[in-house]
């Protein structure tokens, strides 16, 4: 029965839960396993105390004791004896009885008192069948006598039967109706429920050092508040989180059907300039914006971050979780695992590599009657397609749905993909950063019979089906997208789909999980989606559409939802605007852009950078003609922004070592160029105070005109909309593409994806292909390499120059500095 109870507790289509049981089994332990919310029958301990405290609201009565109580009438100053009325009725009845004046008074059957109470009793209620022992003479004449016993609300309480019970009767059906009552109660309070709720969000309190501590010092510092409790502050239901420890959530995606009519808040992107190696602070700007808005403001806010991938964090650039008093927490949760997304990515990915491999093999060394026997075999004396085989039998146009009717020519059509192996796009991969797999050859062993290639791993965040994590606009959504992705082509240059491998099911099961954004919080304890972690210089760089379209529904009209994209607006900026904006159909409201007077300096001319060394006197003390000078870039990145038409808000990131006149100079210049506004900003040190300032302006551009357009037509030939970009945001002269890039633009153009948006891979550490030119280079051309397509993802992507879809570690990489205590399972080190 519990097990029952426990299952119908979690059904979201029952809102309410009545026992008809017999007398032995009403326990302690069963009662109290109904939820209190869907307790109609009252009889939990929950409802019991909440009815105890006058919480008349919040609780549910026991239908029975309503019924009694609607029969009694001014009981002021009378005494009341509850005989035989035990439990959570009695004591409901006692509790009632005392709030309507009466003085009540209990007691069982054989308790030496009985006759003296029965007669100075005004009113009797009687809880249980009277013994035979006890003569009626003992009660007063004119007493009101009322009688009920548990079997009232029973069905099988038989009302038709000779008896002159009529007040047991009328208890009965009173009983019967107050239990409707306290259903529609419910069912009114589960409507209220479904609707959107003003959030009631208990934030954190900041207490900053100085000097600040590092990062894990300050994460560790400050006490989260347990995932449940924020969630339910924001307005989550309990039925949309799935919680995974104390910190983190997977919210479900049934919310944006419960709220689909609910206004979206105002929409607003952090992106850079061109970064260096002094860093810009972008996620750092975006978790200090949200605590500015939330905590200091009382605005709703959410975060939208990606999830970092392990390379970096055991590379050379550390975690992503923002830093000083402005980051998620517990940031070694955040960097580390998370909810095993990156995981499930791993798995989807290198389950389709294993398949095609393992498809060239099989049709190398079987004839297609062999084949076709072992794709569709009998089962328990049956033979069957399954669903994905009756979907390629009609795209081929085969309509057949008997094994044993088809041809000799259509079974070889069915059977054999005849994938060309020198077409293969498809790589496997990790989260690590290891460059011994940036080529490899895979077949060596004797069992693979001499089929022999290579191949090549890359890092697991480059994966199409990261890209699709991130562009999915629901399950449904991600299921077609991950059959449609291009793994090769056959002999005759038609392309191969992962559909075509049979694996699209496999592959949506693999990511089931992974497809819910996670929910986190920020150090003042506002709340943070981390969901999806494409690169921004080899894919398109930007957290989920979902997560994004999610928390712009809870934060409500006058709510802000910060995004942020990755590396220069140039890149990571560009790409959300023409692939993550055009499939998620969100129009943003403003850009954040950030700089620093010491990445500025660089761009200006300032001297190289090298980790862990320290900064040249360039950049600690005051030069304003470096700054003059590396201004271009900022304002080159402010072009880039105006070219879509969105307001543009410059967040400054002050350092200690930054003057006045540096910060007042780069703020001066910003708005010169076009620029809403131009904020200093001090989250590093101080948290969302720091960022009050910034929060309010942008709070008003987002109030401004706003003009959002793409940079280009998809109707445009896949070159020439390689070129708007290159010209119009890199500032190249002319694109130049090899002859290998040529034919894969033909190939694709053929095949009928020229229409799809173009997401360069190139380097972020200049607006040209070359990584050493700061400033705003110009004069260049732009060297396409290479050009492939992400077709499930939805988008053609052209390699400029060398890019490398695999980092390597450094010489020195972070790892030496991870460590973790044994006595108290605490992680050191991570940044």
């Amino acid at each position: 029965i519990v097990n029952e109870i426990l299952r119908l507790n979690e059904d979201p289509n029952v809102q309410g839960l009545a026992l008809d049981l017999p007398e032995s089994l009403y326990s302690s332990k069963v009662l109290n396993a109904v939820k209190p919310e869907k307790d109609v029958d009252g009889l939990s301990d929950v409802n019991l105390g909440r009815l105890v405290r006058g919480d008349a609201y919040d609780c549910l009565v026991p239908p029975t004791a309503c019924a009694v109580m609607e029969l009694l009438e001014d009981l002021g100053g009378k005494t009341v004896l509850l005989v035989g009325a035990g439990g959570a009725v009695g004591a409901a009845l006692q509790c009632m009885l005392q709030r309507e004046g009466a003085a009540t008074l209990s007691c069982r059957w054989k308790a030496p008192q009985l006759q003296t109470k029965l007669l100075h009793a005004d009113v009797v209620v009687v809880g249980s069948t009277k013994p035979d022992d006890v003569p009626g003479s003992w009660i007063k004449p004119g007493t009101t006598i009322i009688s009920y016993s548990r079997d009232l609300l029973s069905e099988k309480h038989n009302y038709g039967r000779q008896n002159n019970h009529a007040a047991e009767n009328a208890v009965g059906s009173l009983a019967i109706a107050m239990r409707m009552q306290n259903m529609v109660k419910n069912t009114e309070r589960w409507i209220q429920s479904q609707q959107y709720r003003k959030w009631d969000l208990r934030c954190l309190k900041l207490q900053p050092l100085s000097p600040v501590p590092s990062d894990i010092e300050i994460s560790r510092a400050q006490r989260p508040k347990a995932v449940d409790v924020l969630a339910k502050e924001i307005g989550l239901l309990t039925d949309e989180i799935e919680i995974y420890g104390q910190t983190k959530a997977k919210v479900r995606l049934s919310l944006l059907e419960r709220l689909k009519d609910q206004p979206d808040g105002k929409y607003v992107l952090v992106a850079g300039i061109t970064p260096t190696p002094l860093g810009e602070g972008k996620s750092t700007v975006t978790i200090g914006l949200v605590q500015a808005l939330t905590a200091h403001l009382n605005i709703n806010s959410f975060a939208c971050l990606r999830q970092p991938s392990q390379g970096p964090t055991f590379g050379v650039k550390g975690g992503a979780a923002g830093g000083g008093y402005a980051q998620v927490i517990p940031m070694e949760e955040f960097n580390l695992h998370l909810t095993g997304d990156i995981h499930a990515i791993t798995a989807a990915n290198n389950l389709l590599a294993a398949a095609i491999d393992a498809r060239i093999l099989h049709e190398n060394t079987q004839s297609d009657k062999a084949l076709y026997n072992r794709l569709v075999p009998v089962v328990n004396g049956v033979r069957g397609f399954s669903a994905i085989q009756l979907a390629r039998l009609r795209r081929l146009g085969i309509n057949k749905t008997d094994p044993g009717t088809l041809t000799e020519e259509e079974i070889s059509r069915f059977a054999r993909l005849d994938i060309d192996p020198s077409t293969i796009t498809w790589q496997r991969v990790v989260d690590t950063n290891d460059r011994f797999l940036r080529k490899i050859t895979v077949g060596q062993a004797n069992t693979e019979k001499g089929f022999v290639r290579q191949a090549q791993f890359d890092i697991a965040v480059a994966s199409e089906i990261m890209a699709i994590l991130a562009l999915a606009t629901s399950l449904q959504d991600m299921k077609e997208r991950l059959g449609k992705m291009v793994v090769a082509n056959d002999k005759k240059g038609e392309p191969i789909t992962a559909e075509d491998l049979g694996v699209t099911g496999a592959l949506a099961v693999l990511m089931k999980d992974a497809i819910k954004p996670t929910l986190m919080q920020t150090l003042e304890g506002t709340p943070v989606f981390v969901h999806a972690g494409p690169f921004a210089n080899i894919a398109h760089g930007n957290s989920s559409v979902l997560a994004d379209k999610i928390a712009l529904k809870l934060v409500g009209e006058k709510g802000f939802v910060v995004t942020e994209a990755g590396f220069g607006a140039d890149i990571g900026m560009e790409k959300f605007f023409n692939i993550k904006c055009r499939a998620s159909g969100l129009v943003p409201s403003v850009v954040v852009l950030v700089a620093t007077v010491r990445a500025l300096k660089m761009h200006g001319g300032g001297p190289n950078v090298t980790a862990g060394a320290p900064l040249k006197k360039e950049y600690t003390e005051e030069n304003l003609q470096l700054v003059a000078d590396g201004c271009c870039n900022l304002q080159k990145q402010i072009q880039i922004t105006q070219l879509f038409g969105v307001p543009v808000v410059v967040a400054l990131n002050v350092f200690k070592t930054d003057s006045p006149a540096e910060v007042d100079l780069v703020c001066k210049i910003a708005k010169q160029s076009g620029a809403f506004d131009a904020v200093p900003c001090n989250h590093w040190s101080a948290g969302g105070r720091g960022a009050v300032k910034l929060a309010q302006a942008v709070e008003k551009a987002a109030n401004q005109k706003n003009s959002f357009k793409y940079l280009y037509s998809l109707e445009l030939p896949i070159v020439e909309k390689i070129r708007i970009i290159a010209q119009k945001v890199y500032g190249a002269q002319d694109i130049e593409l090899s002859p290998a890039a040529q034919s894969q633009v033909d190939c694709y153009t053929r095949q009928g994806f020229g229409n799809l948006p173009i997401c360069m891979a190139k380097t972020h550490l200049s607006l040209s292909h070359q990584p050493e030119r700061k400033g705003v280079p110009t004069g260049f051309i732009l060297p396409i390499s290479d050009v492939r397509a992400s077709i499930g993802a939805g988008f053609i992507y052209p390699l400029v120059g060398t890019m490398s879809t695999m980092p390597g570690l450094p010489t020195r990489p972070c790892f030496y500095d991870i460590d973790l205590d044994p006595v108290t399972e605490q992680v050191k080190g991570l940044f």
